[in-house]
């Protein structure tokens, strides 16, 4: 695959090598992160193309968020330079050319209209295509399945894995060695050479104010993007502390978090507000915790807050000491929210899935009868 360098010196060395990427970005993930983190190693300037709810409804079904909420959610990805609005569902040589862009960038999954065309055969053809690899693990068709499976309350200890089997074949029938390798429910496995690529690795300059926040930021959201916004606006490093698994278990019910911890790192640091991340953090905003990362500020949002094991006000120490502020973000989005979405139109999204499924199964299967390698 080619360089930076290569790109450059094909292009021109006064060239900036400039990369398209479009998508539909719902329920934007750290595998979309992940891919524009790709892309953007190959050139020097990311342009993303986010689809119209109407063009997403025709050729996959509804999306779960507004196409206002997928360009905000894009857009404050940190290797994102530019969102173009409403691009088309079919990428074209017209496209990169209004745009200036060397080539186009995907995904190693199959992306098709309604009538089953490889969205990506123009620029294919052409040769202006490259392909980054996937983040296997996690898609949006896997996120929405994990809520639909909320209904059912499949998500206590012991039996997750059984009941995403049992899922799968209830809407996708016994065949399941035909099953994509691109969509279903599956685990992702973190290392620490993912979270080195997502993180910018910068620590805090002398004199800069620290401004600390802590949550589940479970299914990140343009509710999660706006609060960090603000928060960041509060001083110049922001470091969000992210609470295990249990411990969100414990404050927000048997269901939750629907993404495990390392999802949710990866999500958080994907963040262009962000600064640091700590893995794990306490519930408790203690005062070692506070002096350990030379915390100015702690800021919370306006959602309740549980109080600890001991009774205690999780924040009731940087209360004391007057380093704490309660912020409004301005946007009532919450985790909740989003799995009321997938509830409340459960049959249309499983069709969606189970469509999405088939279609993509179909092409693999049609690939096997003609001896080509996926």
């Amino acid at each position: 695959m080619p360089t930076n360098t290569t790109e450059k010196m094909l292009n021109g060395h006064k060239k900036d090598v400039r990369v398209w990427c479009d998508g539909c970005y719902d329920m934007v993930h750290f595998g979309h992160a992940n891919s524009l983190r790709q892309a953007k190693a190959l050139g020097d300037y990311l342009i993303v193309g986010v689809h119209t709810d109407e063009e997403i409804t025709k050729h996959k079904g509804p999306p779960v968020f507004t196409e206002q909420e997928r360009y905000k959610m894009v857009r404050g990805i940190k290797w994102v330079d530019e969102v173009v609005e409403g691009a088309p569902y079919v990428t074209t040589l017209e496209t990169l050319d209004k745009y200036n862009c060397d080539f186009c960038v995907h995904g190693d999954d199959i992306t098709m209209t309604a009538e089953g065309v490889d969205t990506y055969h123009q620029v294919k053809e052409a040769g202006k295509y490259r392909e980054v690899q996937r983040t296997a693990g996690v898609s949006t068709t896997d996120l929405v399945g994990r809520m639909l499976l909320l209904t059912r309350n499949h998500f206590r200890q012991g039996q997750y894995e059984y009941d995403v089997e049992r899922e799968h074949s209830s809407t996708m029938g016994q065949d399941s060695l035909a099953r994509s390798p691109w969509t279903g429910c599956s685990q992702f496995l973190p290392t620490t050479q993912k979270i080195i690529q997502f993180s910018d690795g910068k620590s805090p300059k002398q004199g800069d104010r620290i401004v600390y926040v802590a949550g589940a930021f479970d299914l990140f959201h343009v509710g999660h993007l706006d609060f960090l916004e603000k928060a960041k606006q509060q001083g110049d490093y922001l470091i969000v502390g992210l609470h295990t698994d249990p411990v969100v278990n414990r404050y927000k019910g048997s269901n939750y978090p629907i993404m495990n911890l390392h999802e949710r790192v990866l999500s958080v640091l994907a963040c262009k507000y962000v600064s640091e991340v700590v893995i794990g953090a306490p519930y408790k905003v203690t005062k070692d915790l506070m002096d350990h990362f030379k915390v100015d500020l702690v800021v919370h949002g306006l959602t309740p807050v549980m109080a600890d094991v001991d009774e205690a006000d999780p924040f009731g120490y940087p209360k004391a000491i007057n380093k704490f502020l309660s912020l409004d973000s301005g946007n009532d989005m919450t985790t909740e929210r989003i799995v009321e979405r997938i509830i409340r139109n459960r049959l249309e999204y499983q069709e969606r899935n189970r469509q999405k499924e088939k279609k993509e199964t179909d092409l693999l299967n049609s690939l096997r009868l003609k001896g080509l390698q996926v």
